[in-house]
């Protein structure tokens, strides 16, 4: 979080945000994109208990710096002191942000419809249409009182989390996105939770020199074997071209975290010293990065290895997220 706040304003993002608006509208969607804020977030909260959490946080008990709450129409009847707690939490001067979120009754409708989820206003039989029309009716007086209105007609996932973002996160969208390279060898297994694999294989393998084996891609004299040959260099250009589309299009998507596997044979060399060079790339062009060697440990070093130290399993701006 340290290490985010050198692009992304923290301070300027409120202490508490109320989210709400219409059943169907985004709401867990929201909810998700404040959780990778780092803000606490409470789904379904009683209204009546946001003034008690709030004062918990503030008691100096070490409680979360930041809270974000959904309060909605499944609260019942507790939902009606919503904008009571709101305005009384206004005159105590708490930095408070009202969002509400709200679509067109047709997609709500649908969204409805594919869900097959009931809707909380429909318990007495009534309709999906007439359950939407009561809460309008319900939440006409905190959609006048809210600091943003979303419309989600239109809006897919991504775009609204990027909307979001937008409003309370300002900074280099590229932070938002936690990206962990880590190398590994095909011999001890593929991975299973990377986005994207790169097979560097093809590569000349230091293994077969013999002062080389006991070595690791985080040696001098291993990575300099493995980066200044011209096959190296060649996939390198093309490597990073790749990545540089790729990277883009996750950002743009909304995507929170990204794992890039970089396999050789078995884990020690090549890959190893790929990895970190593409984690260089990575944080050259402004994107929080992890580097991990997955199978590091099990490198084959040999009797006659002066390699004694302790290889760190991740390092980088994001260790933390990554774990």
């Amino acid at each position: 979080m340290a290490e985010e706040s050198a692009t992304v304003d923290m301070d300027a993002m409120p202490e508490l945000v109320v989210v709400t608006g219409m059943s169907g509208a985004g709401r867990t969607e929201a909810m998700h994109v404040f959780e990778d804020l780092g803000y606490f977030s409470v789904d379904n909260l009683p209204a009546n208990l946001i003034v008690e959490l709030v004062d918990m946080r503030s008691a100096g008990t070490g409680g979360p710096k930041r809270l974000a709450v959904v309060c909605d129409a499944r609260n019942g009847d507790y939902f009606g002191s919503l904008t009571e707690a709101i305005g009384e939490l206004r005159e105590r001067g708490i930095d408070l942000k009202v969002i509400f979120l709200d679509a067109d009754d047709e997609k709500l409708v649908a969204r409805y419809k594919s869900s097959r989820r009931r809707h909380p206003l429909c318990t007495d039989g009534t309709t999906i249409a007439q359950g939407i029309q009561r809460e309008r009716n319900l939440l006409m007086d905190l959609r006048d009182m809210s600091d943003e209105v979303i419309d989600t007609t239109d809006m897919l996932p991504s775009t609204l989390r990027n909307t979001i973002r937008q409003l309370f996160a300002k900074g280099d969208e590229r932070r938002g996105l936690a990206v962990t390279v880590y190398s590994f060898g095909f011999k001890h297994g593929a991975p299973v939770d990377a986005d994207v694999v790169m097979d560097v294989r093809f590569l000349p393998n230091p293994y077969y020199d013999s002062e080389l084996r006991p070595l690791t891609g985080l040696d001098a004299p291993v990575r300099d074997f493995v980066m200044l040959r011209d096959e190296t260099i060649e996939f390198k250009k093309r490597w990073h071209s790749l990545l540089d589309v790729l990277m883009p299009g996750y950002v743009a998507e909304g995507k929170q975290q990204l794992a890039i596997g970089v396999g050789c044979t078995g884990g020690q060399h090549r890959s190893v010293a790929l990895a970190e060079s593409t984690g260089d790339y990575l944080k050259s062009k402004g994107y929080r990065v992890s580097v991990a060697h997955r199978d590091l440990k099990l490198a084959e070093r040999g009797a006659g290895s002066d390699f004694s130290t302790e290889t760190p399993d991740i390092h980088g701006d994001a260790a933390a997220d990554a774990r």
